[in-house]
């Protein structure tokens, strides 16, 4: 079965043919750094990484490209008040950023380029369209025009004439037309510039991602990925201004992530209800948080509160519990493998269901339902008398892959899950000495929840795995 991507531009879902055969390219727009990144950039960081992770587990060779946007008006302003430069402020964040990635799982780009390395692809751009017809110049600005552009709006699927309803000049604007976008900013007395045949300055937010996607691979691209925010009107101007130029389709598949509520209340700034997410990273498992971002379908949009967050780490407990209950059981297992394949061909089907779940349109909802059977089919299995390392290793080799697929990793805690539990009966006990029996309570039902059994005798607690 071939993978299926629903592509904004089409509105539909269609089969997925890469323009060489076993190569993927793709481009992810990254962030404008200024401040520590939230949850709402989290999640295409997370998202398209796992894209990326699946196409990887079918076969592909992934070019993954992920800019940085490292001079801005946000940029500037923030370092004037911060008293630095531009370079140091972008610098700083741009290190945060990757920190706080790699912490959610996120793996490395291919490449990461930054406005500031790429400005002679830029200027060159920018004369390109001038020398074209679709740009022009005036007093140190560029813009673009859409309208000379047949097809502005196909990405939004918004006529040019409702677009331009929705668009003003304002005082003093020297735009030819509301709709035209800047390509190119003059500069003002003391910022940051480049010096440009039209004049010095530095580049409109739009330029630049089309530069960069074609300096690093290519005119035409398999994936352009970004929020749901970015479609309009950042991608439909990229679209525009790549195509006017290079008379070639940008990218074959549009991919757009929705949008991160505050407990049922869209994320906003304005609204002070956002979540940075190295603060998050602080206070819960990172597996977690990605866990989370991955348990709802990639363009639906997603409720988080930490309520729902903890009801993720129950979630994600099943899952690892089961497969380290694999893993003390192995010891006292044998080589059993006749009568073992039955339970061989369900992990067949389990992955099967997996991988068709990841081919629609990489639904990793329906990917995570299937580990949570997969791991309480173990814990049947756990059941019979006689166990087979054989099919004890299947299991998890197949829980472990999937994982992987999804960014989620095991290592470490096979070490740290028996301390655990012994640190958590022991703080029970000593709750119960405090009749703080709430707290005992509590810790019991976690206990449980992680399918470890307790048994109160003479000697003390004791505890086995269920």
């Amino acid at each position: 079965m071939p993978i299926r991507i629903y592509n904004t531009l089409t509105r539909q879902k269609e089969d997925f043919k890469p323009i060489v055969d076993g190569k993927v390219s793709m481009y992810v727009c990254g962030p404008t750094v200024y401040n520590y990144i939230h949850i709402g950039n989290a999640r295409p960081a997370i998202v398209f990484d796992t894209v990326r992770r699946y196409l990887e587990y079918k076969g592909y060779e992934v070019d993954y490209v992920l800019n940085f946007t490292d001079v801005d008006d946000k940029i500037i302003n923030r370092a004037n008040e911060l008293g630095e430069s531009v370079t140091e402020l972008a610098n700083r964040y741009i290190d945060a950023y990757l920190e706080d990635v790699k912490a959610l799982g996120v793996k490395e780009a291919t490449y990461n380029p930054r406005v500031t390395n790429t400005m002679q692809e830029i200027i060159d751009f920018v004369a390109g369209l001038i020398d074209k017809g679709y740009a022009y110049a005036v007093n140190g600005d560029v813009y673009f025009k859409p309208r000379a552009f047949d097809g502005y709006g196909k990405l939004s699927h918004q006529s040019i004439d409702e677009l331009r309803s929705g668009a003003r000049i304002q005082v003093g604007d020297i735009k030819e037309d509301p709709l035209d976008f800047a390509l190119w900013k003059g500069a003002k007395p003391g910022e940051i510039a480049w010096e440009a045949p039209w004049g010095s300055g530095r580049p409109g937010w739009h330029i630049e991602c089309s530069a960069m996607a074609k300096k690093y691979l290519g005119e035409t691209i398999d994936i352009h990925a970004g929020g749901q925010d970015l479609a309009f009107p950042h991608h439909e101007n990229e679209i525009a201004q790549s195509e006017a130029l290079n008379e070639k389709t940008f990218a074959n598949y549009w991919m757009h992530n929705g949008y991160i509520n505050i407990d049922n209340e869209k994320m906003s700034k304005s609204l002070g209800n956002f979540v940075l997410a190295r603060e998050l990273i602080e206070k819960f498992n990172p597996a977690v948080i990605r866990f989370f971002m991955l348990s709802v379908h990639y363009r639906n949009p997603i409720n988080f509160s930490e309520e729902l967050l903890g009801a993720a780490a129950n979630g994600l407990d099943r899952i690892k519990t089961a497969y380290f209950n694999l893993e003390h059981r192995k010891g006292a297992s044998t080589n059993l493998p006749e009568g073992q394949k039955e339970w061989q061909e369900k992990l067949a089907m389990f992955k099967s269901r997996f991988e068709k779940d990841m081919d629609d349109d990489f639904n990793t909802a329906n990917a995570i339902a299937v580990l949570f059977d997969i791991a309480k089919e173990a814990n049947v299995y756990l059941q019979e008398r006689q166990t087979s390392v054989e099919t004890i290793e299947a299991f998890q080799s197949t829980i472990q892959s999937l994982l992987d697929v999804l960014g989620i990793g095991l290592e470490g805690e096979a070490e740290l899950l028996d301390e655990e539990i012994d640190a958590l009966i022991e703080e029970r006990t000593q709750a119960r000495k405090d009749r703080n029996f709430a707290r005992a309570d509590e810790i019991r039902d976690k206990l449980k929840e992680m399918n470890i059994i307790l048994e109160d005798t003479p000697q003390g607690v004791r505890w086995k795995r269920g």
